[in-house]
């Protein structure tokens, strides 16, 4: 188990500056290095040029501000060495007759290194060239500080399984920044201090820029710009502060504030890790490297928060904003729909045969077929729906099945398996009054059985209704619900299928009023407890089997199958994010019970998903043999349960 779960705390800190003021400069940075260590920072990255202030022009050229910055470095070194953190300080450094635009970096006492800035701007706004030469042509690789420091645009700083790099400002605007060769070599976190001034639109392209940055080197990507107190002569400076990650935007600060501005995010190196390791083009990449780098020794940031500073969605499936979500789920849909067109369209096949239980999956499915239908312009008598009422369907599901079809216009029959069931029983001399896995499987495989032959009958095919959760979790009855021609659902979680129908819902009333009858059938659809309906209702008629008392709560399920496919999380940082994501909705132990029961369920039901049938991937993560998930069927989950086992007494009742 990964101390601290692998996160490093990262700050973009930003307090104010006076151009030329150097030492209050540098109390500035003293204290503000300070609340960012007592917050728990790991590193602290500083704006461009922090100690003299970006904005000093021919000052440059002065030997006193040069001299002082120098002096002031050595001593916020010494300032800072009781703190567990490493920072990045910008200076004007003085080197073998050139004067270089740098970056050192500070822990534990010592300067452990100094990044020059390779690409220096010169046009429009910018003079740079004016005072700094490139940090691509060096007259040395190292400069004395006190004591002999490593200089150059070739350094890794790493400590523990924690490896960063620094690249300065314009080096990112360049065609080929300095952080593709650093993050290739090895660096998981780049850090940016910049002096990046505030025009109409440039926050935005900016943060297009950082975000494609990360998302390209598979990294975790901080940015702290210059901001109060620089001269606004000709230009302002914001103090833009970001920081992002694999392409996604973990914080972000408030532009033109008065006072130091601190912007916390705790990166997640194993993810990038994984992520790494699981990208052939990275890997490939990784393996025309040329460019040597120096490792700079570092202590490893400690990480000992209760909570992880970062965005975690309870429901990492469903986007929070409803533009988002509608935005994700018209994409979803139209895949869907697409995959189910190009199949039919390939086989020349214009009957489909779906068995309609009333329920969120096969409804999902029918709304898909019925969209593919109206794209070939075919005949939605085609659509050959069968609701088949067993030992445990209700009233409100039968209902909701044989409405909804109304509502559409598409043919729906009803073909009541509870007779062929019970003789199923009386053949394996089993009992009706024994409501166990035989009992509500044959009803599963009845169902099946009615919908293959009928699909041979009408020369048609079986649309598969089963979601992606239900594959996690191998909530499926072999050869049953498992099987079908074509699944149009098997790439979706079951967290986001209530939306895709909300979704048709809301476009049905909007677009198509002679199908409006459709949408108050739905919501009741969505509002319906999910069952699998194979034990008969309560006394009231009532659905009685709900499957998430059977195999716990979706939403668990879910956020356990994003930590665990997609993000590569173990069991422990699984279960200590759970806990965070879930805190208030359910105790410890019972989020502790569900991810055992995921991991068991998954990695024994691996058989079930080895031989599903063909179906749209949506989204990130799929479990198809054929595609993203490639797992044998007799792996032993004994490791993941042991690391559970390991922490059962923190998380007892």
């Amino acid at each position: 188990m990964r101390e601290g779960h692998d996160f490093v705390r990262i700050c973009c800190a930003v307090p104010p500056v006076k151009p030329g003021d150097v030492r209050r400069n540098g109390q500035f940075l003293e204290e503000t290095a300070r609340r960012a260590a007592g917050e728990g920072a790991g590193v602290v990255l500083f704006p461009e040029l922090a100690l003299t202030g970006y904005t000093c022009g021919d000052l440059f050229f002065q030997a006193s501000l040069i001299e002082a910055a120098r002096e002031e470095l050595l001593r916020l070194a010494g300032a800072l060495a009781d703190l567990e953190a490493s920072f990045v300080i910008g200076l004007p450094l003085s080197v073998g007759g050139g004067l270089y635009n740098t970056a050192a970096v500070v822990s534990s006492g010592s300067i452990r290194g100094i990044v020059p800035k390779t690409h220096i701007p010169n046009n429009n706004e910018y003079y740079e060239a004016r005072w700094f030469s490139p940090g691509s042509r060096l007259p040395a690789d190292h400069v004395y500080l006190g004591e002999k420091v490593p200089f150059g645009t070739d350094l890794l700083f790493t400590g523990g399984g924690f490896t960063f790099a620094v690249e300065i400002c314009e080096d990112l605007w360049s065609p080929l920044p300095p952080s593709t060769y650093a993050a290739l070599a090895g660096a998981q976190v780049i850090l940016n201090p910049s002096a990046s001034n505030e025009l109409v639109g440039k926050a935005d392209y900016r943060r297009d820029l950082i975000r494609q940055q990360s998302a390209r080197l598979l990294c975790a990507y901080a940015y702290a710009s210059a901001g109060p107190g620089e001269s606004t002569t000709d230009t302002v400076f914001g103090g833009h502060s970001l920081i992002c990650e694999n392409g996604a935007l973990l914080a972000e600060n408030g532009r033109f504030t008065r006072e130091g501005d601190l912007l916390f995010a705790d990166g997640d190196l194993e993810f990038l890790n994984h992520e790494r390791h699981n990208s052939s083009s990275f890997r490939e990449t990784l393996a025309s490297l040329d460019k040597p780098f120096r490792t700079v020794d570092i202590p490893r940031p400690l990480w000992n928060q209760g909570k992880a500073q970062r965005p975690l969605a309870r429901h990492p499936f469903v986007p929070d904003r409803p533009e988002w979500r509608e935005k994700r789920c018209r994409e979803i849909f139209s895949i869907q729909a697409e995959g189910l067109v190009t199949r039919l369209s390939h086989i020349g096949c214009q009957e489909v045969v779906l068995g309609l239980s009333g329920g969120l999956d096969s409804t999902l499915a029918l709304l898909v077929v019925e969209e593919a239908f109206l794209r070939l312009g075919w005949d939605r008598k085609g659509i050959r729906c069968y609701t088949m009422p067993g030992f445990g369907t209700t009233a409100r599901t039968k209902g909701n099945a044989e409405k909804l079809c109304e509502a559409l216009d598409i043919p729906c029959e009803v073909v009541d398996i509870a007779a062929v069931s019970t003789a199923q029983l009386e053949q394996l001399d089993h009992s009706p009054d024994a409501r166990d896995i035989t009992y509500e499987n044959v009803q599963a495989r009845q169902r099946t059985m009615f919908l293959m032959n009928k699909s041979n009958q009408l020369k048609g095919i079986v649309i598969g209704t089963g979601d992606l959760s239900e594959l996690a979790l191998g909530w499926c009855t072999y050869n049953g619900d498992h099987m079908s021609m074509y699944a149009v659902n098997t790439g979706v979680p079951k967290t986001l299928v209530k939306y895709l129908v909300e979704y048709v819902a809301h476009t049905i009333e909007a677009d198509r009023p002679d199908r409006a009858a459709a949408a108050p059938v739905l919501r009741d659809i969505i509002a319906t407890p999910i069952s699998p309906e194979l034990l008969p209702p309560d006394e009231k008629g009532n659905i009685a089997q709900k499957t998430e008392d059977q195999v716990g709560p979706y939403e668990l399920h879910d956020f356990f199958l994003y930590q665990i496919v997609r993000c590569g999380a173990s069991p422990a940082k699984v279960l200590f994010l759970a806990l965070q994501a879930f805190e208030g909705a359910y105790p410890p132990p019972v989020i502790f019970k569900w991810l055992r029961t995921f991991y068991w369920r998954f990695f024994s039901q691996q058989f079930k998903r080895s031989c599903l049938p063909d179906g749209p991937k949506v989204g990130t993560i799929a479990l198809s043999p054929r595609g993203d998930w490639r797992m044998p069927s007799d792996a032993s989950v004994n490791l993941w349960l042991e690391e559970l086992n390991g922490l059962i007494h923190t998380y007892q009742d």
